[in-house]
């Protein structure tokens, strides 16, 4: 029997506001530990080192590091970095700078944020910088390819 994440987050947190309701203790400790597991269960959400075409660093968290990538004809979607943060300890902004080079079909770098449609941030041979600032919940920044053959170099801090 397969358990879906969303279903493994609820159990979890049922389990631990029981816990913590029994045994006195206060409402920010709560919180805390709850958005531990919220942040736990959005890393599930990353693609994983070995499946990644390219090379990627994580520096303070899941949200933030360098990724170096060069692809040969790939088709598939890639994400890259972000999490499932109710709070962030690192705060809400991240600084965004990517080089995106294709060579031949396409590819786009996208911000998922929530149920919200992704954004695109960059789909052509170029450089893109800026700062967003985070909303609570599910956010990702990832790469959708389609038969591309090109080069990414990103960072987040």
């Amino acid at each position: 029997m397969i358990i879906s994440v969303k279903k493994a987050v609820l159990m979890l947190t049922l389990v631990f506001l029981g816990s913590f309701a029994f045994s006195g203790c206060s409402k920010d400790v709560i919180l805390n530990h709850y958005n531990n597991i919220v942040q736990s269960a959005g890393s599930v959400e990353l693609t994983g080192k070995l499946a990644l075409q390219g090379t990627k660093e994580k520096e303070i968290d899941d949200y933030t590091g360098s990724y170096k990538a060069d692809y040969n004809n790939f088709s598939n979607t890639e994400y890259l970095f972000g999490g499932t943060s109710i709070n962030r300890e690192a705060g809400k902004d991240i600084f965004i700078t990517c080089t995106l080079k294709v060579t031949d079909g396409t590819a786009k770098v996208f911000w998922l944020s929530g149920s919200d449609e992704a954004v695109t941030l960059i789909e052509t041979t170029g450089t893109y910088s800026d700062t967003i600032t985070l909303p609570d919940g599910g956010n990702y920044i990832g790469i959708e390819c389609e038969d591309f053959t090109g080069s990414i170099e990103l960072n987040i801090e």
